[in-house]
């Protein structure tokens, strides 16, 4: 909105006596200006409504239900959640003020707003019901199954993007894979849908203490801010020999929202929190993950740059089929973990939950400089 409200006065100024006067509005073209102006107005917003928006979640009574005694507290009962609210509406608002709407960002943002009020639903149901159950699993697959379905369509059917969905590109690989025929259609077609599905679920899972899952995401979105404009820009990625995405520098503008929202609503959500996200943010977060690092042509950065995420995700899944498969072959499941997701693992080791948090968080950082080095070392 700034920016084609400042190009419009600057096109009724033109060969006018003020003009002159206004000839300052010509920052607002440059997009490194923009990002700066969305990630700050997406922080001074959660500054100033944060609080408020926290003391209406508790007049609803928008409690975290989920018992924590056996990690030893049950301090976190009663904490608000469905906090995810903060960060996706702020961002949005930051997004409308200074992106340039094309179709990428159009994209991201609808995606992030779909799976914020699959989320929201789901964060309803649970403070609703009277076992605080949320919705069925598969409720929330077919949702993003869907979601994905509708990303690779995109891709198939716009030429211009089309080799978003037929090449595929590995981390430190130089060139684009491409298999023949409809076999990369296919194959660029699951890698779409998972990192969709993925991405969303794996955040969802890292979403168990004080800061986590915003923190790691705002590194991680720290990650994709760079990404998305080095690939926005020929010049950059004509240098580093990455694929030039027409429109991604907007996806930029995006990202630096996004990182203002997490770092606001980390104010409120760092130990002790006052707040949680909830699936509203968790799902909404991920998924925007997976889905930029489709538009931006590096789908397996995400695996890289959400390194912690990653480690979460794993460990349920291998926590959950191990004990199925020992229960199966010896009749009494076994665990590889104490307590599954890791993090978890972690506070039944010892590791008070401070130490987990900060400690993941310079594991995410390692994770955040391998995922940017993969720009350069192909």
């Amino acid at each position: 909105m700034i920016y084609w409200l400042s190009q419009h006065i600057l096109d009724m100024a033109r060969d006018q006596d003020w003009e002159s006067s206004v000839s300052w509005l010509r920052i607002f073209s440059y997009v490194t200006v923009r990002v700066a102006g969305a990630a700050l107005t997406s922080f001074l917003l959660s500054l100033f409504f944060g609080g408020r928006i926290i003391r209406w979640l508790r007049e609803i009574a928008a409690e975290h239900y989920v018992s924590l005694a056996n990690m030893g507290s049950t301090a976190k009962v009663g904490t608000p959640t469905m906090g995810g609210i903060m960060i996706v509406g702020f961002l949005d608002i930051s997004v409308i003020l200074w992106g340039v709407w094309n179709e990428l960002l159009i994209l991201t943002s609808l995606s992030m707003i779909v799976l914020a009020g699959l989320g929201f639903y789901d964060d309803f149901r649970k403070i609703t019901s009277a076992q605080g159950e949320g919705i069925g699993e598969w409720l929330k697959i077919v949702v993003q199954f869907l979601l994905g379905a509708i990303l690779v369509s995109y891709l198939y059917f716009d030429d211009d993007v089309s080799f978003l969905l037929k090449e595929i590109m590995l981390p430190f690989n130089k060139n684009p894979i491409m298999p023949v025929g409809v076999v990369s259609t296919i194959i660029g077609a699951a890698i779409v849908i998972l990192a969709v599905f993925g991405s969303s679920n794996a955040v969802n899972l890292t979403d168990g203490l004080d800061g986590l899952a915003i923190g790691c995401s705002l590194i991680c979105a720290t990650v994709f801010l760079v990404i998305t404009y080095v690939t926005g820009r020929v010049d950059f990625s004509e240098y580093l020999n990455l694929t030039y995405v027409e429109g991604a520098c907007e996806l930029t503008v995006f990202c630096s929202a996004l990182c203002g929202a997490c770092l606001g609503f980390l104010w409120f959500n760092c130990h002790p929190a006052q707040v949680f996200m909830g699936d509203t943010g968790s799902l909404a977060i991920g998924g925007t993950f997976g889905i930029m690092a489709v538009l931006v042509h590096q789908p397996f950065i995400i695996v890289i740059a959400g390194g912690v995420f990653v480690l979460e995700i794993l460990s349920s899944a291998m926590q959950r089929y191990y004990f199925k498969a020992t229960r199966l072959m010896t009749g009494q499941g076994k665990r590889l973990f104490k307590m599954a997701p890791f993090h978890h693992h972690l506070q039944k080791s010892g590791w008070k939950e401070t130490q987990v948090v900060t400690r993941l968080y310079i594991i995410a950082v390692i994770f955040a400089l391998l995922a940017l080095a993969t720009l350069k070392i192909r």
